[in-house]
């Protein structure tokens, strides 16, 4: 009986090997795996059949989630990212005006879409937490300056490069470092206006789903509130994915290591690239960074 099942298994894994990279086990395999002598096959099978690329689930909102989702999917392919937003952005008007101030402080992309939405005049200058930020303002006909990082860089920034009048700091409900008092300690006078808040929303079907499977998933994480949501959704899901998250930031990482047996990386760079460079080189199995 030895021979016989020796003898399948070399059978089931010269059938595997000729599976393109990122095909799913076909319904005849899962049923063997499924049959009794699956306890010596379905190992020899996992070992002999070629890794596809992980699921990816993108929990960004909207519109900041669909062009991360563009750039995984010609990394991963399209049928390896789900799109399932963890917070829906409410945009709200602006007050006090803009024109009454000489540059904006900007934490996110939200912020330039909530100037948008509310078309006013705009003081000339924009000082921006990163790259992106600082590419949407300038289709505003904002001059822009970027500081290419986190909260705290871009207050190093507009202590540095500001030196004169007013500055208005447009931001979500939920913040991490308070940018106003911070530049009003430091002699800058800021004023500080809600432009838009994060409402919370459920995870899809899908991601559930993905959650629930056996493949492995590859979760980005831009934000320590996003970290917070995702947690709260999987105490709620059947989890039983290998998982990986990769995180923007030390402080979107934190409250991920709670989670145990999981995998964790923090980009090197705190900004859609790095993320994205970060779950490229994740090599499953691998200890949290």
């Amino acid at each position: 009986m030895a021979d016989e099942w020796r003898t399948m298994a070399a059978a089931v894994s010269s059938q595997l090997l000729s599976i393109p990279r990122n095909v799913r086990l076909s319904g005849m395999v899962s049923q063997l795996l499924r049959s009794p002598v699956a306890g010596i096959t379905s190992a020899m099978v996992r070992q002999s059949r070629a890794s596809p690329a992980p699921l990816v689930i993108i929990t960004r909102p909207a519109g900041q989630g669909a062009g991360f989702a563009a750039q995984a999917a010609r990394v991963f392919g399209a049928d390896r990212v789900i799109v399932s937003p963890l917070m829906m952005t409410e945009y709200l008007p602006i007050v006090p005006r803009l024109a009454g101030f000489s540059a904006l402080v900007l934490t996110s992309p939200a912020a330039v879409e909530a100037i948008r939405r509310d078309p006013q005049p705009l003081p000339a200058l924009a000082y921006c937490v990163g790259a992106r930020t600082a590419a949407e303002a300038r289709a505003l006909g904002l001059i822009a300056q970027s500081a290419d990082g986190t909260a705290e860089d871009l207050m190093r920034l507009v202590t540095r490069a500001h030196d004169q009048g007013r500055v208005l700091y447009l931001h979500g409900q939920d913040i991490r470092v308070d940018l106003a008092a911070a530049l009003n300690s430091a002699g800058i006078e800021t004023v500080s206006a809600l432009a838009y808040r994060q409402l919370p929303a459920p995870l899809s079907d899908s991601a559930r789903a993905a959650l629930a499977g056996d493949e492995p998933l590859l979760l980005p994480v831009f934000s320590p509130r996003s970290a917070q949501l995702l947690l709260a959704e999987m105490e709620a899901a059947h989890v039983r994915a290998p998982l990986h998250f990769v995180a923007i930031s030390p402080a979107a990482a934190a409250p991920l290591r709670q989670i145990p047996a999981c995998g964790l990386t923090i980009a090197s760079t705190p900004d859609a690239a790095g993320v994205l460079d970060a779950m490229q080189r994740v090599e499953w199995g691998s200890a949290s960074d």
